[in-house]
């Protein structure tokens, strides 16, 4: 699975924002493990309560960029520092589009082939709670919604019972079109909820 991965990554012609002067540089990771039943998973968290900004959302392991960090070392940092998985340059599979969002990030997800063994332990200032969800429940249709506020769908993504909004279902469904599928698939016009965009 990881050699399909790579090489609908590699044909895939991705999409690289430079952040502007008001803008902040995250990094994310799409991380794969596998679950006890043997399923191949990708890592999700709840944010912790006490957090500043966006608090108790589902989201993927991640976080501002460092001065003078890559996106991949910023990722791989944040997903130890957060979840305590560790993972290495080589572990990289590769990158999608830059998702910028409402309130001022420009989000590179990382692609990330995880180890078979692990023991996630997650940081309780940062993270409430650690998710292993199965690749078949991403490899689903998303649901997009009308707002007056944007003439541009909102989209989200079925997960645990509710629904995760963009930018990560955004980020989860370009996930699923191009690195399951192989389809050459843009989510930069997909739309955020309002209570996100600050």
């Amino acid at each position: 699975m990881r050699t399909d991965w790579a090489a609908n990554l590699a044909r895939f012609d991705r999409v690289e924002v430079v952040p502007g002067p008001e803008q902040r540089h995250s990094a994310v990771v799409l991380c794969s493990v596998t679950n006890d039943g043997g399923e191949p998973c990708i890592v999700l968290t709840r944010r912790a309560a006490g957090l500043r900004a966006h608090a108790g959302q589902y989201a993927l392991p991640g976080g501002r960029i460092d001065d003078g960090e890559t996106p991949v070392a910023a990722a791989l940092r944040e997903m130890e520092e957060e979840i305590g998985l560790t993972c290495v340059d080589a572990d990289v599979v590769g990158l999608l589009d830059d998702y910028v969002t409402r309130s001022g990030f420009v989000i590179t997800p990382v692609v990330v082939w995880g180890p078979t063994e692990m023991e996630l332990k997650p940081n309780p200032d940062e993270v409430a709670a650690i998710y292993l969800v199965p690749l078949v429940d991403i490899d689903q249709e998303p649901r997009l919604l009308t707002i007056d506020e944007s003439d541009q769908p909102v989209i989200q993504v079925q997960m645990r019972g509710g629904w995760i909004h963009a930018p990560t279902a955004a980020v989860l469904y370009q996930f699923r079109e191009v690195v399951l599928h192989g389809r050459p698939t843009r989510v930069a016009h997909f739309e955020q909820p309002v209570w996100a965009w600050r």
